[in-house]
């Protein structure tokens, strides 16, 4: 089965800092005046187009990727590191800058990104060659809350990609990003966006933080003001389940909710809703109806980075689904995928094949 990853795709430049640095709050590193000793610089390709995308081409995949840079410095080193994977198709755009993140990987606490959307923010529907859907099974979008031509009017754009994709028969997969509260992004209406390209989305596959904040804004404004990584405070009955619930009844077909160290909530409609899942995707549908669960996340044997956790796992969760896995062993792929990516710096290092993670799950992997 053809996959096609489309969406935002950027370079990333971690600062490796030294060992033996640790922190509870980023105030105690980033001192303003203060010459930090650091390690070398990790480059690599990020986003969703290259994380998930690399990640299911890695693990066996007919993958095209699609995706827009800038004709810069930036925007050449994206291009010379896909075509190491064997992957192109990438737009260049002369009139934009290549989007870029610098990652503030601080041992100790969560990651702060500093981020520039470039090209990414002129990406549209019509960018999708009609060509490129003739043999394509599944379509995973990822990171449209940093894409301004993607989510601006209500994210028309986006429902105008997700629609059509349906309109072909194609099986349809959305991951989302964290939002700037300041940004633009983060003053429009979410909720209104999930409502209209639900309807479309057969495998919608976000992060507790950017749920919370898109439909339930009081509790992720409480949550926030604790300062500390969300998911370690969350509760899954009552923080997740009831957005898993809330997705549902908005037309979701099946929910995985990525939650960091707690683990993942997944949830899936009725046998009528999931009968209308993509029909080139071949699912069954038995196995799938009216599935609800957790899957807690399993003991890495090293944390280095968390960057690109989250894509590779919903990588192996996609990859999973093509080869008509059921939901729980998707998951429970998706938790290990994740596990091993955050083993290194960048989203790809770290991954290992299906079947290696098979073998470790059934061997009695510890979970947290």
């Amino acid at each position: 089965m053809k996959i096609i990853s489309a969406g935002h795709i950027c370079i990333d430049i971690t600062p490796v800092f030294p060992s033996g640095i640790s922190c509870r709050e980023p105030g105690q590193i980033l001192i303003p005046g203060k010459l930090i000793q650091m390690d070398r610089a990790d480059v690599h390709t990020g986003g969703s187009v290259a994380n998930t995308g690399l990640a299911l081409k890695i693990l066996g995949a007919d993958v095209q990727l699609m995706g827009k840079v800038g004709d810069d410095s930036f925007g050449a080193m994206i291009r010379e590191i896909l075509s190491d994977y064997g992957a192109d198709g990438l737009l260049v755009d002369p009139n934009s800058s290549t989007s870029y993140s610098v990652v503030l990987a601080l041992p100790g606490i969560d990651r702060i990104f500093l981020h520039n959307p470039g090209a990414n923010d002129t990406f549209t529907n019509d960018d999708i060659p009609e060509e490129a859907l003739a043999d394509a099974g599944l379509f995973h979008f990822g990171y449209p809350p940093i894409m301004k031509r993607i989510y601006e009017n209500d994210g028309e754009e986006l429902v105008r990609i997700f629609r059509r994709m349906k309109e072909h028969g194609i099986a349809t997969s959305l991951d989302m990003a964290a939002v700037d509260p300041n940004s633009e992004a983060g003053k429009m209406d979410w909720e209104r966006i999930l409502s209209r390209v639900i309807p479309y989305t057969d495998f919608f596959v976000p992060s507790f933080e950017e749920l919370c904040f898109m439909l339930d804004r009081n509790r992720y404004d409480a949550l926030a003001e604790s300062g500390a990584d969300m998911t370690s405070l969350l509760d899954m009955e009552r923080d997740v389940k009831p957005l898993g619930e809330k997705l549902l009844q908005m037309g979701a077909k099946a929910v995985v909710i990525k939650c960091g160290t707690a683990g993942m909530y997944y949830c899936t409609g009725s046998t009528a809703v999931m009968s209308d899942v993509g029909c080139r995707m071949g699912l069954d549908v038995s196995e799938w109806a009216n599935r609800q669960g957790v899957q807690p996340c399993y003991q890495a044997d090293r944390v280095l980075s968390a960057t690109g956790a989250g894509d590779t796992s919903i990588a192996a969760f996609l990859m999973a689904v093509t080869e008509g896995k059921t939901p729980e062993q998707c998951v429970s792929l998706a938790a290990a995928e994740g596990a091993c990516a955050v083993t290194a710096y960048d989203a790809l290092s770290g991954l290992k094949p299906l079947n290696e993670l098979e073998m470790r799950i059934a061997s009695g992997w510890e979970t947290m």
